[in-house]
């Protein structure tokens, strides 16, 4: 395992902060492995880890002599796969800790003003780790630094386990690598949270990592994976079988065919159900009771992409697109259903292209589906080039939440709204 030893609390702090951290911090929250004199890795480690790993500088003044350096790595990457030697699930297996519970002042990165975790700061430290567990498989001690550059693709899946995150609780992260293609690497992810006593399971999360050369421009090889017993064997078997589910969602794509005769049927049966009965006309349009018209149910965005939110090859790192695509979507849940709504599962995150330092980044969240207490939000994001005024679509992200009760349906008016409402059906039903 590829553990870096970091104290938990500092050796210097004084007697004043312990009585008071002591004071403040519930004890039914304060895990006995992150306890004083343990040594762990840290979330807040995790990306200078990273930085050590590829040679990446901590002063954004100094990224593109860093950039220059990082292209004469090219040299060191592999011919084949089969120039690299084969690596077992275990060799990539990491463990890093949050200690909300052990470690008071790290808590208002992370709380909430409703006295909760912001779901929006566990993307990013889940981001950073499988990135992490990722070099944890190809690194080469023989080398100081690695060549390769990998970069998150597509978060599959994150399934909600509990709804309440406490913030006064420790939490743990394990993960390893569970399947490989030729440059393509899956990693699962599962965060447990220390609570009463005991660890209990918070959420399972899986991405899809690629590796690019230093200057992430073309794919880069792997090394290869070898599963140890039947429980690993079944581990890498469900690996290959989500790569075979992905191809098969991209080819049936509503972007590239026509909807199936049930969905036909469906969308057809919504354009009824609005039609004005008083009147023969395709386009007079009433609104059923108790819905809402999917116009209606959006919510913009923008950010401006600063040096602050770079990741470690110089771009805006993969976890403030997640938080920030999460936060939008969680405020248009609530705005739609008027309540908090409670994450039941992230799903087919969708890392089309880079973002460049210094863009401007559109955020648009829209209710794409319901059903009873459900609601399924799409949020697409691009890039806004303020010279050409063209937009370049960067991320796709999908989120289904859920209410404590009922809620009012959407209703598509346009043939691409509805074409939105079927897809957000089918990811609301891979989920249920």
């Amino acid at each position: 395992m590829l553990l870096a030893r970091f104290p938990l609390l500092r050796a210097a702090s004084s007697f004043t902060t312990r009585a008071m951290a002591l004071a403040t911090t519930s004890s039914h929250g304060m895990a006995p492995d992150m306890a004083e004199g343990n040594s762990h890795l840290l979330v807040s480690n995790v990306r200078n880890r990273l930085r050590e790993i590829v040679g990446a500088s901590t002063n954004w003044r100094d990224h593109q002599q860093a950039l220059a350096e990082r292209a004469s790595l090219g040299s060191q990457l592999a011919p084949s796969q089969d120039a690299l030697p084969v690596r077992r699930m275990r060799d990539s297996l990491v463990e890093v800790h949050l200690p909300l519970g052990t470690d008071p002042s790290l808590r208002e990165k992370y709380l909430t003003f409703h006295d909760t975790v912001r779901f929006g700061r566990i993307l990013e430290d889940l981001d950073s780790l499988a990135v992490l567990i990722c070099y944890s498989h190809t690194r080469n001690k023989a080398q100081s630094r690695s060549p390769l550059s990998i970069v998150t693709a597509l978060v599959d899946k994150i399934d909600m386990r509990k709804n309440i995150i406490y913030p006064d609780c420790d939490i743990k992260f394990t993960g390893h690598v569970t399947w490989v293609g030729k440059s393509s690497i899956e990693a699962k992810i599962h965060m447990s949270q220390f609570h009463d006593g005991a660890y209990s399971a918070v959420l399972d999360a899986t991405f899809v990592m690629v590796a690019r050369d230093p200057e992430n421009k073309r794919a880069a090889f792997v090394n290869n994976l070898k599963p140890e017993g039947p429980e690993e064997e079944k581990i890498f078997q469900e690996g290959e079988e989500n790569k075979k589910r992905r191809v098969d969602l991209s080819t049936s794509s509503l972007l590239k065919v026509a909807p199936k005769l049930q969905e036909r049927e469906l969308v057809h049966s919504l354009f009824l159900n609005t039609l004005d009965s008083k009147t023969v006309s395709f386009r007079s349009r009433i609104l059923p009771p108790d819905s809402v018209w999917m116009e209606d149910a959006k919510v913009k965005g923008l950010e401006i992409c600063h040096p602050q939110e770079r990741n470690i090859f110089n771009r805006i790192f993969g976890g403030f697109l997640m938080r920030k695509a999460y936060e939008l979507g969680w405020a248009n849940a609530c705005c739609y259903g008027g309540c908090r709504p409670n994450l039941v599962a992230v799903d087919d995150i969708l890392f089309q292209k880079p973002v460049e330092i210094g863009s401007l980044l559109l955020l648009s969240s829209q209710v794409c589906y319901t059903e009873g207490k459900y609601i399924q939000v799409r949020v697409h994001t691009e890039v806004l080039d303020p010279e050409t005024r063209q937009h370049n679509t960067t991320n796709v992200f999908h989120f289904t939440f859920s209410f404590p009760q009922d809620v009012r349906a959407v209703i598509p008016k346009t043939y691409g709204e509805s074409m939105l409402y079927l897809d957000g059906k089918r990811h609301f039903s891979q989920e249920h």
